[in-house]
């Protein structure tokens, strides 16, 4: 039996078959697992298990008492799990089937972000391929945010299945015959006025949606944990006068994507639909708009080809989707108050853009340091600038 470990996890990988004859053994081989890490809690995958027997069972319970009656049997195979569920096993134990195994050689790259790729793998299914190695907690949760987004009236795609793609894991999605806004204005550039109309109608249809209390995380916290993350990098005084100004926003329970940029949204038909749902949250709109800007601009702006590269269009047709996007969603506002929100979305950007920078490191290596520096510029003139960081709706 080998193991893994990882911060709060220890992982036993079962093979062969567990009966009468070995059970006393992996017993006592699992019991020194735990006594050896303490701390972290013992997870078991049955990738290659082919049978169980009951003195096998009450092995799993023993391991499932010693840690309160919770223990996650993984990659349980089908001839396993009916064992597992035929004595009961499956309401007592976190037990998870083994996932499909799925190839996406040859498919059609449909986008490409920070944390996976996604594929289509034909005319009504994509498959999103998570970079993470251990990404199956992240796919439960934007499983969890699409069906809650759904009930609320929001139009999402929502995954039916988890599978392994090589060592990475995917969600896949069905129905979606469809291209997202980013191939849309990349492949018909001569409309990019109605897209962009198009788009940002459908910005204000999300942000007007109103969510329970407690439901979804608060997007301001989301930001404050930045701010905690960034605490090696920010000087004092403007992480305060940020702390500041996001503590004294109002609650706000309308919903926000939090990367909801061209490539998060698809058109089926005539219908948008969100995908990329793991950052829902809730709050005021300028956590949205704010990674537009990120997307569209802070990005480019020490990288001439990084839109190019990233979304497959030039730097000009990134500013005007940027410029005109604020203009259709603020379509009512003086150009003074549409200024304003501007300067409060462009404060936010440059937190979000900081993290993504010096936390997770996405971006080119020989430019982080000038990133960092003329990110540092904005932060500063903009706190002394804004005010508030609410702009409504």
């Amino acid at each position: 039996m080998r193991t893994s470990m990882e911060s709060s996890r220890v992982t036993a990988y079962l093979e062969g078959r567990i009966s009468s004859a070995n059970a006393e053994e992996l017993q006592r081989e699992l019991l020194q697992v735990l006594e050896g890490a303490p701390d972290r809690e013992l997870e078991l995958d049955a990738g290659g298990l082919e049978y169980i027997s009951s003195a096998g069972l009450r092995v799993l319970m023993l391991l499932a008492r010693k840690q309160g009656n919770a223990l996650t049997v993984r990659n349980v195979s089908p001839e396993v799990y009916n064992i597992l569920d035929i004595t009961g096993f499956t309401s007592i134990l976190n037990v998870k089937k083994k996932l499909r195994e799925f190839s996406v050689d040859g498919c059609e790259i449909v986008g490409r972000g920070a944390i996976g790729t996604v594929y289509r793998v034909d005319e009504d299914t994509i498959i999103k391929v998570y970079e993470l190695p251990d990404s199956i907690p992240m796919i439960e949760n934007e499983q969890k945010r699409a069906k809650q987004a759904f009930l609320k009236g929001i139009p999402t795609a929502i995954s039916y299945d988890v599978v392994k793609v090589g060592d990475k894991y995917g969600s896949v999605f069905e129905l979606l015959r469809a291209s997202t806004y980013n191939d849309l204005i990349r492949d018909m550039p001569e409309r990019k006025d109605e897209i962009i109309r198009s788009y940002a109608h459908f910005l204000r249809q999300i942000h007007a949606v109103e969510m329970e209390r407690g439901e979804l995380p608060e997007a301001k916290a989301v930001f404050l944990g930045y701010l905690e993350a960034l605490g090696a990098v920010l000087p004092e005084d403007i992480r305060c006068r940020l702390r500041e100004l996001l503590d004294a926003m109002p609650e706000n329970l309308h919903a926000v994507h939090g990367d909801v940029q061209m490539k998060n949204v698809m058109l089926s038909g005539d219908e948008p639909l969100l995908i990329d749902m793991e950052t829902l949250s809730v709050g005021d709109p300028v956590f949205d708009l704010q990674s537009l800007y990120v997307t569209y601009q802070a990005y480019g702006e020490d990288e001439a080809d990084n839109t190019m590269q990233f979304l497959g269009i030039p730097n000009e047709l990134a500013d005007y989707i940027w410029n005109n996007t604020l203009n259709d969603y603020f379509d009512n506002r003086d150009p003074a108050a549409r200024r304003s929100a501007e300067a409060k979305i462009r404060l936010l950007a440059y937190v979000r853009f900081l993290y993504l920078l010096t936390v997770l490191h996405i971006g080119r290596e020989e430019l982080m340091q000038i990133r960092i520096e003329h990110t540092m510029e904005h932060l500063r003139a903009l706190a002394n600038q804004v005010d508030s960081l609410d702009i409504g709706s």
